[in-house]
């Protein structure tokens, strides 16, 4: 990285520079403003697992939540990032600083004031996203090591979807909508079969999975193939299974505001008999 000039001294671990190729920067590191002052120069070696925002939206977004933030606090926030991007092991979305960093400055106000952190999609989120779950979980546990906070276990499902948001580079509110969609369709199902569903069983990690792929080729506009043999057989065997799952189709069509294709229809048919099948 090359010479940087500082502009400004926020605090301790966060500093305003002008960068050689990226002009004004916000940089984010334990100790960095430490001792520092306006035009000095930063170095490479004193840069060393900085994070740089060079979107001017997330710098200001960023710097006005500062004031809010205790300096103990945000030092754990910084490691916890580098803690996700060393596990990702891929660049991550920038808009992570904020988002994160504003979610759990609230968590922790929330728990110092013993108010309830209540996750509707916390198992949903535990089967669609495991890999991001897994790093949220070392999240968790630095927060207990570093700072004394324990965190609950509905965070660790709040902390996996900002990282799949900053891995995928999708907007937060978009998956949201997704796992509400899911869970949406989890109920119907259950409230259709007349079963009760078990959250810990492989039968239901499946239902979910395929669930969340076929949205993913809604969004995409991802046709598959259509057996129409088996279309008409199990329209014709499972009527009961068929018709709900259509209905939950119809529900996805009016959420996503998108077509699906019919082959979907079939191969969602066959989840539900066999889950039926099986819980009856």
């Amino acid at each position: 990285m090359a010479n940087m000039i500082i502009n400004k001294v926020l605090n301790n671990n966060v500093v305003i520079a002008d960068h050689s190729d990226y002009g004004e920067v916000v940089l984010i590191g334990k100790g960095i403003g430490f001792n520092r002052n306006r035009q000095d120069y930063l170095d490479a070696s004193a840069a060393e697992k900085v994070f740089v925002l060079k979107n001017e939206k997330e710098q200001q977004n960023y710097i006005k939540l500062l004031p809010y933030l205790e300096e103990e606090l945000q030092q754990v926030i910084i490691l916890a990032i580098e803690l996700i991007k060393t596990r990702a092991g891929v660049p991550l979305n920038e808009h992570i600083h904020v988002a994160l960093t504003d979610h759990l400055m609230f968590a922790v106000n929330r728990i110092a004031k013993g108010m309830e952190i209540r996750n509707p999609f916390l198992i949903e989120t535990k089967v669609l996203y495991p890999r991001e779950y897994s790093i949220a979980k070392e999240v968790i546990e630095l927060f207990g090591e570093r700072a004394d906070v324990f965190l609950p276990e509905g965070e660790t499902g709040f902390i996996a979807l900002h990282i799949h948001s900053a891995l995928t580079n999708t907007e937060l509110s978009e998956i949201n909508q997704h796992s509400q969609l899911i869970t949406d369709l989890i109920d119907m199902t259950e409230e259709q079969l007349n079963i009760n569903i078990d959250k810990d069983s492989i039968d239901y990690m499946r239902l979910v999975r395929h669930l969340r792929f076929a949205i993913e080729r809604v969004k995409n506009g991802e046709k598959v193939e259509e057996p129409e043999k088996i279309a008409a057989l199990l329209k014709e065997e499972y009527p009961l299974c068929y018709n709900l799952s259509w209905k939950l189709i119809k529900v996805m069509q009016q959420q996503l505001k998108q077509p699906v294709f019919e082959a979907e229809a079939v191969y969602l048919t066959m989840h539900l008999q066999r889950l039926q099948k099986k819980i009856k």
